[in-house]
């Protein structure tokens, strides 16, 4: 149940990043959904082979290439989805930023909300 609550708030501020940054376009909500589950795919399949990969560089600079690691998914998926366009690596930078925090967000209030229970 878990899953489906971060899909689907994945899939809420992909569309929401879409309108506000102007470098992300998305086509619609499916798409959205789509790039929510592809994602979460690249995040458990491709993201730790990338970070076992480039650990050298990640352990050099302190763990920052990790936030490189996150564009280059983004990135990807922007390839891999039909109607998800990433227009450079900044915006891609930007959006994995902000929608970490935003997932980083509404998972905090979820876990102090079951926490109350």
């Amino acid at each position: 149940m878990k899953t489906l609550i971060n899909i689907f708030f994945t899939t809420v501020f992909v569309v929401l990043l879409s309108q506000v940054m102007p470098g992300i376009k998305v086509s619609s909500w499916a798409t959205a959904l789509l790039v929510a589950v592809v994602l979460g795919l690249l995040n458990i399949f491709v993201k730790p082979v990338l970070i076992l990969l480039t650990l050298p560089a990640t352990i050099f600079t302190l763990g920052l290439f990790l936030l490189v690691i996150n564009a280059i998914i983004i990135m990807l998926c922007g390839e891999l989805v039909p109607g998800f366009r990433v227009e450079s690596f900044w915006w891609a930078l930007l959006f994995s930023l902000v929608l970490s925090f935003l997932q980083s967000l509404v998972s905090g209030l979820s876990d102090r909300q079951q926490s109350n229970f």
